[in-house]
């Protein structure tokens, strides 16, 4: 999560005229400038997993990763069939500047809206994409809220940091926890029925898709603006259609 060193990478690779640069944007707008570099000195250059800014749209060849607002839409989803479309939630997003944080944030707020009315969001606050956070801001949120019928986390290690949080209060057990992508300790904490539900998001999966399309675009082969790869919700109910997740 080092902006200054990504973006001091890339000039390194210019200079090293590579033939593709895959990179994975740590702040979408920051790092626009550094792929415009990219671009002019004839390199494509594939944003993975999390996408760059509106802005930096022009200088890539294409994007290769999850649809983030269709996690989030599908993480609301989740919710509304946990709470049965009612209740009171709190929401602990990723690091702020983050496309991914982003979308899934607005994916999810706006479904949520769509899907189930009365299940309201009390508050939300970044959770950074960090366990530790994650749990001091569900720690935070049990003190200030008596009833909170639900947690959304942008990932399932803030979700799981929440989780910890709630059951040191002893408060786990009254609470549904919903993640937008699947960590092994999600996965864990699912089995073992702590853990509501998640969207599936393998990174095997996801680092072969931008290879794959980084070996399209050197060839000279048409590819999609955005080449997005599936990814389910997963419960309990389903979980054994999933291998656990290696992150």
């Amino acid at each position: 999560a080092d902006v200054a060193r990504q973006i001091a990478q890339v000039p390194d690779l210019i200079q090293q005229k590579v033939n593709a640069i895959i990179i994975w944007p740590t702040n979408a707008k920051a790092v626009a400038p550094a792929v415009r570099k990219a671009q002019a000195a004839g390199i494509p250059v594939i944003v993975t997993n999390s996408n760059i800014a509106p802005e930096g749209a022009e200088f890539i060849a294409s994007f290769s990763g999850p649809n983030n607002i269709q996690q989030g839409a599908s993480a609301a989803e989740l919710m509304c069939e946990a709470l049965g479309n009612k209740g009171q939630i709190v929401q602990i997003s990723g690091q702020p500047g983050y496309t991914t944080a982003i979308e899934r944030q607005k994916g999810f707020e706006d479904r949520l809206a769509e899907a189930c009315p009365d299940v309201k969001i009390l508050e939300t606050q970044p959770g950074d994409w960090n366990r530790e956070k994650s749990q001091r801001v569900m720690e935070a949120f049990l003190v200030k809220y008596d009833k909170i019928d639900g947690v959304y986390s942008g990932d399932d290690n803030m979700g799981v940091g929440a989780l910890n949080a709630a059951k040191a209060a002893g408060r786990a057990d009254k609470i549904a926890f919903v993640g937008a992508t699947n960590f092994a300790v999600g996965y864990e904490a699912m089995e073992r029925g702590e853990y509501y539900g998640s969207i599936y998001q393998s990174p095997v999966d996801g680092a072969k898709n931008a290879l794959k399309t980084a070996i399209a675009v050197v060839k000279g082969e048409k590819v999609p603006a955005l080449n997005y790869f599936e990814t389910p919700k997963i419960t309990k109910a389903n979980i054994k259609d999933f291998t656990k997740p290696v992150f």
